[in-house]
């Protein structure tokens, strides 16, 4: 496969890999979006069905991105057969298909987070309780938790741990307010996009012709960035790579940034565990950044307890030294940016769109 001769050494190891599951650790910079897309396209060129193929990633992007990459590989015709894409979207399309199971209708609506919170806010008002003690912000973040977690209301009103929580926090209403938006939800057909992780969970529980089904179509499970994967996520996928455990999944355990939003590292980190007979290849040269970067964040890396032991290196050119500041305040952090915006557009004569500064939160 001349297409293979773009990869070093590792990255082919990699893409070349069939049957069994593998993992994937992949530093910043590696290059695993390009082992991604050729072992899809490796597989095809031996005869597998792009139809069995299963590939799941965290943005539309970049499933688009990869689709158009494969095709160019192995044909446009036949990369439109691939099932890939986020793992909102892809459930959503099992969910319409097999709708009826759970008693929605096939074309039902998906509320967005705004969506939510207003219905969220108006149960509070229905409730007659006080807006800002229950602010449609929290309360929809604390059902979001919840549903990641595969707890819906019933469970959730009688989980002691919770309800301990919640009242010590002055929310002892919240299980209601979930009660009701569940309701609401159900009544009006639509699912938040929590829910198109939860309902593909209860279709694979509770009906064993469908979890055999998707088992047997999805022979070739991919998954993106698995260390940003929930519980959800993760027994969604445990469950369909069950039946072939032809399971590749590609990560990085250091670079995990989505705790607030329910991942969990141990999912990567326990890979192993999962599966015994697991291979594992790492992508250990960096093609993006100077040997200043790269060294500073393997030196951070290095203090990790919990790690998938790696060294990341590069062949680019050693770079500036990094510069650190530590100011007193906030007030004080965003002046000597400022400053220093203002003083090397003066010097350099830069332009204001040449800078880009990078922060923590809104």
């Amino acid at each position: 496969m001349e297409f293979l001769n773009d990869l070093n050494e590792p990255q082919r190891a990699a893409a070349e890999h069939m049957l069994g599951p593998m993992m994937v650790i992949a530093g910043a910079g590696s290059g695993k979006t390009r082992v991604l897309t050729y072992r899809i396209a490796n597989l095809m060129s031996k005869g597998v069905d792009p139809f069995s193929i299963l590939a799941l990633t965290f943005t539309n992007k970049a499933a688009k991105e990869m689709k158009q990459r494969i095709g160019r590989v192995v044909g446009n015709d036949e990369a439109r057969y691939l099932m890939m894409g986020t793992f909102h979207s892809i459930f959503a399309r099992v969910l319409r298909i097999e709708s009826d199971r759970i008693n929605y209708p096939h074309n039902f609506t998906i509320y967005d987070s705004q969506d939510s919170r207003a219905l969220i806010k108006d149960i509070i008002k229905g409730l007659g309780l006080d807006d800002k003690v229950y602010k449609a912000a929290s309360v929809a973040n604390r059902i979001s938790g919840a549903k990641n977690n595969l707890i819906d209301a019933n469970n959730y009103a009688n989980h002691l741990e919770i309800q301990a929580e919640d009242k010590q926090a002055g929310k002892s209403r919240v299980a209601d307010i979930f009660k009701a938006y569940e309701n609401r939800c159900f009544r009006a057909g639509a699912m938040d996009f929590d829910d198109l992780l939860f309902k593909m969970n209860v279709l694979l529980r509770d009906f064993p012709d469908l979890l055999n089904k998707y088992q047997h179509r999805f022979k070739y499970i991919l998954v993106d960035e698995y260390q940003d994967t929930n519980y959800a996520q993760y027994l969604i996928i445990k469950q369909l790579a069950a039946a072939h455990e032809n399971i590749c999944v590609v990560g990085d355990d250091a670079q995990s940034i989505y705790g607030f939003r329910g991942a969990s590292i141990q999912n990567i980190l326990n890979f192993k565990k999962d599966y015994p007979d697991t291979t594992t290849y790492k992508l250990e040269q960096n093609y993006r950044s100077t040997k200043m970067i790269v060294n500073a964040a393997n030196s951070v890396i290095a203090i990790n307890k919990n790690q998938i032991k790696k060294e990341i290196w590069t062949a680019n050119s050693d770079g500036d030294k990094i510069k650190i500041h530590r100011a007193s305040s906030d007030n004080n952090e965003g002046r000597f940016v400022a400053d220093n915006i203002f003083e090397t557009r003066g010097v350099s004569q830069c332009e204001y769109g040449d800078f880009a500064v990078l922060y923590r939160t809104n």
